[in-house]
């Protein structure tokens, strides 16, 4: 065997490997047999309040008086799995139904929407706090089928995200369901749910709220099922040159190869085409002095790691006059700028999820929960007014400078080097090479432990 790794002979190695897999996955399949066979010893009053009585039913079967009572109740029990969102197979203790909630976050304190990067807090760690506090979430994570649509970065904002997932009910399985229809008229079963908005709103921190929810089919993915998502781009106008900037603009709209404008991840992403299908600049009604806060609307069908930021910065070097409109041609020509040159993103705070979009899905809110949405959002809008103006207060207040107290020679800022002078970055296949070899000598290295050499 030694022989044969020394060698380089590859195929031995791989047949050894596939063994080693399927052996494996044959103790996988007994292990799974045995628990399918096993004999669960707890009471069925415990299992029901453990969340585990379904599992005793799915093993061991029913008596005959619970499927003469199912038997009964077919009919009702078809027409509640045609609900949207409300899937009977889930049932044990609580009722389930799949729904997609919409969720506004201000992120300034957030590492992120994502939980996984193991930084708190993150917007999605703050949100099953809330969920697991008032009793919505049935089971753990895994197992109700969890979707995001969006991973925003540190201290990005959104009022449009969307999540899936299964939360308890009140609806129930039984003849209350059945109307004449055949149908329960969707009118009728929010008038009955659980008003989702209002039980995690009194619970959730004040910079993150559930804007809406709505019954989804169990096949919805937050993110896959999106249509298209729209971010918006707040700016202060001042001395840029708008015209020049949404000229550069109109040349990123279209399906393009978008890998100078993100950070690229080899490892997961292959295919860096992208369409944006719109990309509008315009003023807001807020102005401060002489400036005037602008908005840089920006929709696609999918987005790929800050490359809304990468597009941001190129368009203010370009509004700055620093870079001339046909640098947007140059970037996204990769076959002859293969490497993306070097270049600062814009900064994530001032960049906002705004919507995301669905087919056939409309969220809904109480009027008792969007009235107190309503008031909170109000007050919060008036905290950071007041916040402004103690700012602003200070600013008019500042000790002015006496005529016979120098000055300090301010710093020059250091010159712009154009981008395509600038160093650049590993091309995607310079960091699949790379990858792909690191891949290689892992799974070599698992081959030794496995037949017992030496690495």
């Amino acid at each position: 065997m030694a022989t044969q790794l020394n060698g380089g002979d590859n195929s031995d190695l791989i047949a050894t490997l596939q063994a080693r897999v399927k052996e494996l996955e044959a103790e996988n399949a007994r292990l799974l047999s045995q628990l399918a066979n096993c004999q669960i010893q707890e009471s069925p009053g415990k299992l029901e309040r453990s969340g585990s009585f379904h599992v005793e039913k799915k093993f061991h079967g029913t008596d005959a008086k619970e499927k003469k009572s199912r038997k009964g109740n077919r009919k009702s029990g078809e027409k509640i799995e045609n609900v949207p969102g409300y899937n009977s197979r889930f049932m044990n203790h609580h009722s389930k139904r799949y729904v997609a909630l919409k969720v506004m976050y201000f992120g300034k304190r957030y590492y992120g929407f994502a939980s996984e990067a193991q930084m708190e807090p993150t917007v999605e760690s703050e949100i099953f706090k809330a969920l697991e506090k008032t009793r919505l979430l049935v089971g753990d994570r895994k197992e109700s089928q969890y979707s995001r649509c969006g991973r925003t970065d540190k201290g990005v904002s959104s009022v449009g995200q969307v999540i899936a997932l299964f939360l308890r009910s009140n609806l129930k399985i039984s003849g209350s369901n059945d109307v004449g229809s055949g149908e329960i008229a969707l009118e009728s079963q929010y008038e009955r749910e659980i008003d989702y908005v209002r039980v995690l709103n009194r619970v959730l921190p004040n910079d993150i709220r559930i804007m809406g929810w709505c019954p989804v089919p169990v096949n919805f993915h937050a993110r896959f099922s999106c249509l298209s998502r729209q971010y918006k781009y707040f700016f202060w106008k001042e001395n840029l040159n708008i015209l020049a900037m949404e000229s550069a603009g109109k040349k990123l709209i279209g399906e393009h190869d978008f890998r100078n404008f993100c950070k690229m991840d080899a490892a997961n992403v292959h295919n860096y085409r992208r369409n944006i299908t719109s990309l509008e600049m315009s003023p807001t009604d807020v102005r401060y002095g002489d400036n005037e806060l602008w908005v840089i609307k920006i929709r696609g069908s999918a987005f790929l790691w800050h490359q809304v930021r990468c597009m941001v910065a190129v368009l203010f070097m370009i509004g700055k006059g620093l870079e001339s409109p046909n640098v947007i041609d140059m970037l996204l020509d990769t076959t002859s700028i293969p490497r993306k040159p070097q270049y600062t993103m814009a900064s994530e705070v001032p960049l906002v999820l705004q919507s995301c979009e669905f087919e056939d899905i409309k969220f809904i809110c109480s009027s008792d929960s969007g009235e107190a949405l309503h008031v909170h959002l109000v007050n919060e809008c008036q905290s950071y007014q007041l916040e402004a103006a103690i700012f602003h207060e200070a600013l008019i207040n500042c000790v002015p400078l006496s005529e016979d107290q120098p000055t300090r020679e301010r710093k020059k800022k250091p010159s712009h080097v154009p981008i395509m002078l600038r160093p650049t970055e590993p091309s995607y296949e310079e960091r699949r090479s790379k990858f792909d070899s690191k891949h290689e000598d892992h799974i070599h290295t698992a081959h030794l432990n496995i037949v017992g050499l030496p690495t």
